[in-house]
């Protein structure tokens, strides 16, 4: 099997069943397909030969196949580049010469491809090199000496017998030629900013110069808060502290002895509320933003004329049921992948189906033709966003900033073309909602493998790539691969997690590219330079080695303008992960994110050489007075003979350390990067190579035995993780790379390994987007927080009350997983190097669903208060107020100059403290007690894939009023009716005894209607947009609220009950 058999049909197999089939039901190459490298590429037609009977190449640095007359044209009417590698065409013997042959051959670094002085067609005759013949008849080509910028010009005639008045002429046009490049540069450096109107001439020696240092810039700058800002906020924070210091002593040492109950339940929750405080604020202590650089990246690793440098990345789309998540969402989302701006053969797009449907199968397959005519579509035009469904739905003016005369006409036939797409993929879904009783059958007949979904073989098929079908340009396509791993009844696939983790092995395996793009199947490409914008930071020479990923923040499309549901979490994306960027990086919040593959492989990053202690030469050698200066060591002569064998086998291996854990990490190679890594050999290369050396060096090459104990038994896979630059390791056989990629993702691959412990996505958790962060983080890796003015990502978010909060659910509950595990950051990681504010971020992000019992507590109180007339707070003094008062103002404050730094609208603000409440009181309190129930007793609750809409804005809107039964409903609308009663009671029971009750019921007034008007958006969403409530809602809430309200009525707890006998009047005057 060749590489080029890849593209040809569906691979089906099962690694311990040791069987590979290879179905061609399918025919997605509607477009050219060639693998024979006889075949153009462009073209279609045959290589014809040349005259010695060799194929003829056009080009010799990557070899694509393109035919003569495909080349000729190229050469006079196109670019003069190869389509693959973007190299210029040379010349062959017997084809005309064209603009700008002149210069093949000559080696010239940057600034000389810059300026290159372009000869007309007229002159390339007088430009070509003077054949000299000598006295035996031998041929040789003079060559003219190379042409300096800022030095002298020569002729092309130099070094002949032509006339000097010949001569200067070619000397004068070459220094008019030269002087209008300039001019031209000039003007693109001004566009730029680079360069100012005024500039004198004599700068022009210096224009290499400028070139180089605007190469050698920083790709990025950290972009500090400005101190006018900051430094108020921080000093509000101290005051917030203090006075809450002074606050807890009052409200201890005053206690309400009336309400005792009630006074001792509402300190110990006003306690939590400080601590979750204290979690939540400091993290933000140092926020900051940064920039990139894009032009910068260009200017240093696209060099024109040169092959580009820029990393390869691997892109990864997860979905699991295309009937809850559209296939027409996922195939947009593929379609902004593939025409992203960046280079071709750099960009692989890996689709993880974990429902092993047909239905996306068949989608991907009408995804990858219709790319054909999309990506060069946006590619011309510079569309923006790419994702087709979302750009023909913009509401602008799309002929802004559009200068081609066939945009118009272009644009109206794709859109046909696209309206067209979607309506075959209406049909597929369509024929997808009721399955034939034998099964799906393939186009050839063959039954579709995966038509029990808890049982099949893994699944791989390529699309498109480097043997796939052409645009329709001709032009190559990125690889789109579709992946559906192995499952068995019997063993344990960690839902995403175990998906994402089969992804890395089969890229690591075909591409192995060293950058990898995680996205969700809703959440397209917005910004098509969001790759080059994550490159700015992990190429950086200095950065990009310590970080482990770097997060964009999650954008949404189709929520309402209110925003009421706080779906787009503005607060917690532009305030609380621009305080993570600060300290050791953001957290990894499961999509938008662009990971260093060698981080994810479990290896700690290179650690930066410490600088020598300062020494002091002020005393003598041998004066001991002076605490710096220190003996040097003197080094025996005999011994660095004796080291340099214990360093290891060839330079691998350090020297021992201490004995245990530490002696196997002494023998780790540290790679350039510094990554601790184990080099691979086969078993038995290992077994085979023992003999000749001494125990340090044997027990090291048996040491290698534990690389498949830690990534599994894929030999081809252990090859690619020393790969560190990404890239298939030299030597790879193509032809066993796909029976090697379906191994992989086979259901038993992970058994006895390390993945999902301390390899790739780590398992034990729904939320295992936290936890794979968190462990990077612990082995001292750094991330970055990237946000481009245009946001590099959207997807869509639930707008609807009971979606929403089944999706707060589910992350609160995979926050209390974590919390209940070994890997809780109160008790993890000590011993690695987790700064202390970031793990103050994640103990945040694992207690918070642990403050819905003291908020339910506390939301309950006031009414409480109201129904019995009691109160948590006795009689102030004016002392005692100001305490009050200090600690409104000082919450005020804080959250004003927060919103003053981050930018961040008032309004965002209050709905983020009002969703707080309702998920609080309702999502985070029933994932507190499922928690448990899977910890303690082994419930496991079932994973809910979160509904996409793909409808019209209108549609998605009416999704905004559409209501749906669900528990979580219960406990807030029990707390708007408790607290409603209680209002009504207390003014009931003021009117009734007088002016004198007035004073004490503002304050309880005060605290049932922080409770209302927080759980306002909860009640308009209940109510709906027609008042049309279930029943069973109304029921059960307005039963629990009565009874509720009556017992505590009739018992009144918190009433101090008096001692002894009961005495009665009598009614006689004693």
């Amino acid at each position: 099997m060749d590489s080029s058999s890849m593209n040809n049909g569906l691979f089906a197999g099962s690694h311990n069943r040791n069987e590979l089939h290879v179905m061609h039901g399918h025919e997605e190459n509607k477009g050219n397909r060639h693998a024979n490298a006889k075949v153009c590429r462009v073209c279609g037609d045959e290589i014809g030969l040349r005259e010695n009977g060799e194929l003829f190449v056009a080009c010799n640095d990557c070899g694509f196949p393109v035919c003569k007359p495909c080349y000729e044209y190229e050469r006079t009417e196109g670019n003069q580049c190869c389509p693959q590698c973007n190299t210029r065409y040379k010349r062959h013997k017997g084809i005309a010469r064209v603009e700008g042959d002149g210069e093949d051959g000559a080696e010239m670094d940057d600034f000389n491809d810059e300026f290159q002085i372009i000869k007309s067609p007229k002159k390339a005759q007088e430009n070509r090199p003077a054949d000299l013949t000598s006295e035996n008849g031998e041929h040789s080509t003079a060559t003219a000496p190379q042409w300096r910028p800022g030095g002298p010009t020569f002729s092309s005639f130099s070094g002949s017998v032509a006339g000097k008045d010949l001569e200067a002429e070619r000397e004068m046009e070459g220094n008019m030629e030269w002087k209008e490049r300039i001019d031209k540069w000039k003007t693109r450096q001004e566009k730029r900013g680079l360069l100012h109107k005024g500039d004198s001439d004599e700068e022009t020696n210096d224009d290499d110069y400028m070139l180089t240092a605007e190469a050698r810039q920083p790709l990025w700058r950290k972009v500090p808060i400005p101190s006018s800002k900051i430094s108020p906020y921080r000093i509000v924070i101290v005051m917030r502290l203090v006075i809450l210091i002074f606050f807890f002593r009052f409200r201890l040492t005053t206690p309400a002895n009336d309400a005792f109950g009630l006074w001792i339940t509402s300190v110990i929750c006003e306690i939590w509320f400080a601590l979750s405080w204290i979690l939540d604020q400091f993290p933000k202590w140092y926020p900051i933003n940064r920039e990139t650089y894009l032009d910068r990246l260009s200017l240093r690793f696209e060099r024109e004329g040169e092959p580009d440098r820029l990393s390869p990345v691997d892109v990864f789309v997860s979905t699991v049921d295309p009937l809850k998540e559209p296939p027409i969402i996922t195939a947009n989302t593929v379609l902004s992948i593939l025409s992203v701006d960046y280079p071709v053969s750099k960009v692989s797009c890996y689709v993880s189906d974990d429902g092993a449907s047909m239905l996306l199968f068949d989608t991907l397959s009408e995804t990858a033709e219709f790319a054909r005519r999309w990506v060069p579509f946006c590619k011309k035009f510079s569309i923006e966003p790419r994702a087709p469904e979302f750009y023909f739905s913009q509401k602008i003016d799309y002929l802004k900033d559009k200068v081609q005369a066939t945009f118009v006409k272009e644009r109206r036939a794709m859109k046909r073309e696209y309206e067209e797409f979607k309506v075959r993929i209406n049909a597929l879904v369509a024929k997808a909602q009721k399955k034939p009783e034998e099964g799906w059958v393939m186009q050839d007949g063959t039954p579709w493998p995966g038509n029990n979904p808890r049982d099949h073989p893994g699944m791989i098929q390529v699309y498109l790539g480097s043997q796939g079908a052409l645009d329709i340009e001709g032009k190559e396509l990125p690889r789109l691969v579709y992946v559906s791993r192995e499952k068995r009844p019997g063993y344990q696939h960690h839902k995403k997690a175990g998906a994402m983790n089969a992804l890395v092995r089969v890229s690591a395996v075909l591409t192995n590219a060293p950058f990898m793009l995680n996205l969700d199947c809703d959440h397209y490409i917005n910004n098509s330079k969001a790759v080059r914008e994550a490159m700015c930071f992990l190429m950086d020479p200095q950065l990009g080695k310590k970080l482990c990923y770097v997060q964009f923040p999650q954008r949404f499309d189709g929520i309402d303008t209110h925003d009421r549901y706080a779906n787009r979490n503005i607060v917690f994306f532009d305030i609380n992960m621009k305080g993570l960027d600060g300290i050791q990086g953001p957290v990894y919040v499961g999509t938008g994110t662009v990971f260093n593959r060698q981080a994810l492989y479990g290896y700690d990053p290179p650690k930066s050489e410490k600088r020598q202690k300062m020494t002091c030469d002020c005393w003598p050698s041998w004066c001991c007075c002076c605490c710096c200066s220190r003996k040097p060591r003197k080094i025996d002569p005999k011994k660095p003979e004796k080291e340099s064998r214990s360093s290891g086998f060839l330079g691998f291996y350090k020297k021992k350390g201490k004995k245990g854990k530490d002696d196997h990490e002494a023998m780790l190679p540290t790679t350039k990067r510094g990554y601790k890594k184990r080099p691979v050999f086969e078993l038995e290369e290992i077994e085979e190579g023992l003999e000749g050396y001494d125990e340090l060096e044997r027990s090291s090459l048996m040491s290698q035995k534990n690389f498949e104990k830690r990534f599994g038994q894929s030999p081809v896979f252990i090859a690619s993780t020393l790969v560190e630059d990404g890239g298939l390791p030299n030597g790879t056989n193509t032809a066993v790379l796909v029976k090697e990629a379906i191994h992989v993702i086979s259901c038993g691959y992970e058994e006895k390994t390390e993945w999902g412990k301390e390899i790739g996505w780590i398992y034990g958790s729904v939320t295992e987007d936290i936890l794979t962060g968190f462990k990077m983080h612990c082995r001292g890796w750094k991330s970055v927080y990237c946000m481009p003015k245009l946001p590099a990502f959207k997807g869509s978010a639930p707008i609807n009350l009971s979606d929403r909060l089944h999706q707060v659910l589910r992350w609160a509950l995979g926050s209390v997983e974590i919390c209940l595990s070994r890997h809780c950051p109160l008790w993890y990681g000590y011993a690695g190097n987790l700064k202390w504010l970031e793990r103050l971020a994640y103990t945040n992000t694992i207690v918070y669903p642990f403050t819905s019992i003291p908020l339910i507590a506390y939301c309950t109180i006031p009414a409480v208060c109201l129904l019995t007339g009691k109160f948590i707070i006795p009689t102030l003094n004016n002392f005692a107020s100001i305490w009050f008062l200090a600690l409104f103002i000082s919450i005020i404050a804080t959250g004003v100059l927060e919103l003053r730094w981050s930018g961040v609208s008032i309004t965002d603000w209050w709905r983020n403290e009002q969703f707080w409440v309702i998920g609080g009181v309702s999502a985070h309190f029933f994932a507190v007690f499922q928690g448990l129930l899977k910890v303690l007793f082994g419930v496991d609750t079932n994973f809910t894939v979160t509904s996409k809409s793909a409808g019209e804005e209108d549609d998605q809107l009416a999704e905004l009023h559409l209501f749906k039964w669900t528990t979580l409903l219960i406990p807030p609308t029990t707390l708007i009716i408790i607290n409603m009663v209680g209002v009504v009671a207390g003014v009931s029971d003021a009117i009734n005894n007088g002016y004198g009750s007035w004073g004490p019921l503002f304050g309880k007034l005060f605290f049932a209607f922080w409770v209302i008007v927080h759980l306002y958006p909860f009640l308009k969403g209940l109510m709906g947009r027609q008042n049309r409530t279930p029943t069973i809602v109304i029921l059960w809430s307005v039963l629990l609220a009565s009874i509720f309200s009556l017992v505590w009525v009739r018992i009144d707890p918190f009433l101090a009950k008096p001692k002894g006998p009961l005495l009665k009047p009598c009614g006689v005057e004693c």
